[in-house]
């Protein structure tokens, strides 16, 4: 009967039995069942510290968090005694403080730690030579993939698993449902899979890394959750992050117990304000579950496009530029969900101008779009390879045909896996803007849409420059991304600094450096119209000097090598 199970799991996925068998050994069992059940003991013991004991210097222990006597103003409960002399104890609170424990421990544990046995393991598996031996296996890129996901944190679900009795006991007797406790569960399993999906992708393109990339990618993941956990409600679209915590659904797990939230953890993060579109989804447990199944289901998906794309062959472009039309749109209307909200006061009133307000939250968008664009450019930018096979054949046949403009070189750069990307990071641009120039022109203030659609063209501007200096560093021939991401973050964070450095001395005219930051739109209020405009000038000129050199390096790597040979012997 074990032998037909085993076997059955080994043609359902070979990758996973392979993972299976080389962690679930006896001496890895016992230390991930002692590891779980010390740390349930010891938090237990920890837990019951906190309850009176009735010893204090200078007499009997009158007040604590967990007894149940008046509340006063700034302070704890006082402790009552029963008839026999014991405190009369909340163990409905004290019970819900553990589960709260256990869940925010359970979400970091299983989210970081996952992550980078997840990465480690890729980046093992490169250094032995055996992930290419496994990407010539006739399985599918899914099907290692998921074994990959199900087997390679096998002993961190264990321990998990282990944890679940004792989870469920103390949300139970703090008066949640299970309903609501199962709700948790599903939304922790999305951000685990989401998490995990990025984990993998991101081993798979920063493999130049080497053995740092599992302590970076689980760094980043770790500040992450740090900020979307922690971070209050403020109107604004990095509101946005509170989604990638599944932390954010303890908030209401507390709330349905009754208890004064006033003691409790995450009560100031307000997350009840949440809106999206105007509409107040963070008044329903029921919307703010639907609203994060909806983003880590969506960012999934794209993490797996791009796995699908970039397991087989690592050496292709992370997206196909059809896929990063539909993602631009995708990201686009999930931001500006958040961007679109208003704060209002005791009265019902909008905010005074010191809140935040929509054209602040505009300008939030750009920063957010600017991120997007970056990690765009590295997706889209083919390697040098596919550059100059494109330049030597596809080009010119492009080029020889009629109706240019309908079928020939335009439909290539628009669509084509081996083309240049600026054309398609262009019309990415293009779907930006069809969201935002709008809103600027009709949603904004009159004083403000002016600045706006002026920061928005500076915007453009230079993540069109970012591309191109990207297509250049590619056709140096190199064949590591580090060049292209370590250019990049120079020419993005050099100027940043710099500005903010001169800033504290002569704040007034550091403006016009200010337009070539993605902080433009930080200064374009300030800034003259004269600066703006040779701003925007000087901006134009040097892209117009990237795209002809770009040009004239992909006429070269066209070249046959034999025209290139004569040449030399000439």
């Amino acid at each position: 009967m074990k032998l037909n199970w085993l076997e059955r799991l080994g043609d359902w996925n070979p990758q996973l039995m392979r993972e299976l068998k080389g962690r679930l050994k006896p001496r890895n069992l016992l230390i991930a069942g002692t590891i779980s059940l010390v740390g349930q003991f010891l938090l237990l013991l920890l837990a019951q510290a906190q309850l009176p004991n009735g010893i204090r210097i200078g007499g009997i222990d009158d007040q604590n968090k967990y007894c149940t006597g008046n509340l006063v103003e700034y302070s704890l409960p006082t402790c009552l005694q029963d008839t026999l002399g014991n405190f009369v104890i909340n163990w409905q609170l004290w019970w819900l403080e553990l589960f709260v424990y256990l869940s925010v421990i359970g979400i970091f544990a299983l989210i970081v730690v996952g992550t980078y046995l997840l990465i480690s393991d890729l980046a093992h598996e490169e250094r032995r030579g055996t992930l290419n031996f496994i990407r010539l296996s006739p399985q599918s890129p899914e099907n290692i993939l998921v074994g990959k996901l199900l087997g390679v944190p096998i002993l961190l679900y264990l321990v998990a698993v282990l944890a679940v009795p004792l989870h469920l006991w103390a949300g139970i007797a703090a008066q949640i449902s299970l309903i609501l406790i199962l709700s948790f569960y599903g939304v922790l399993i999305a951000a685990c899979f989401f998490f995990y999906s990025a984990a993998l992708l991101f081993g798979l393109v920063s493999s130049w890394l080497g053995g740092f990339q599992a302590w970076l990618g689980s760094g980043g993941v770790l500040i992450l959750l740090c900020i979307a956990s922690f971070k209050r409600i403020f109107n604004i679209p990095f509101d946005w992050l509170n989604l990638f915590s599944p932390s954010l659904i303890i908030h209401y797990l507390i709330a349905a117990t009754g208890l004064n939230p006033k003691l409790l953890l995450f009560s100031y993060l307000f997350i009840h304000d949440l809106q999206w579109f105007y509409l107040p989804v963070g008044v329903s447990t029921l919307i703010v579950v639907s609203l994060l199944a909806l983003n880590y289901g969506l960012w999934t998906y794209w993490c797996w496009q791009a796995l699908k794309r970039r397991f087989p062959n690592s050496t292709k472009a992370i997206l196909s530029k059809q896929q990063s039309y539909l993602l631009v749109v995708c990201f686009q209307v999930m931001s500006l969900g958040f961007a679109l909200q208003w704060v209002f006061d005791d009265g019902g009133s909008p905010t005074n101008p010191g809140e935040p307000t929509l054209y602040f939250n505009f300008n939030c968008l750009l920063l957010l779009g600017t991120l997007l664009f970056l990690g765009l450019t590295v997706a889209l930018t083919p390697p040098y390879q596919s550059l100059q096979d494109w330049a030597r054949y596809g080009r010119k046949q492009g080029s020889s045909r009629k109706n240019f403009w309908n079928k020939a070189l335009v439909q290539d750069l628009i669509w084509g896996e081996k083309s240049p990307a600026i054309v398609a990071i262009a019309l990415n641009l293009i779907i930006t803007a069809t969201f935002l120039a709008p809103w600027a022109m009709f949603g904004l203030e009159e004083q403000y849409k002016v600045p706006a659609l002026l920061s928005l063209l500076i915007s453009f501007n230079l993540i069109l420059i970012y591309a191109a200096i990207a297509h250049l560093i590619v056709l140096r021939r190199t064949q590591k991304q580090i060049w292209v991401v370590g250019t990049l973050s120079a020419v993005v964070l050099l100027p940043t600094f710099i500005y903010g450095f001169l800033s504290f001395l002569a704040p007034q005219k550091m403006a016009g450096l200010a337009l070539f930051t993605p902080f433009a739109w930080a200064a374009i209020e300030s800034a003259s119209t004269t600066t703006v405009f040779l701003s925007l000038l000087v901006q134009w000129g040097i892209l117009t000097l990237l795209t002809l050199q770009i040009t004239r390096q992909l006429r070269k790597a066209g070249e046959s090598t034999s025209i290139a040979l004569f040449a030399a012997n000439r």
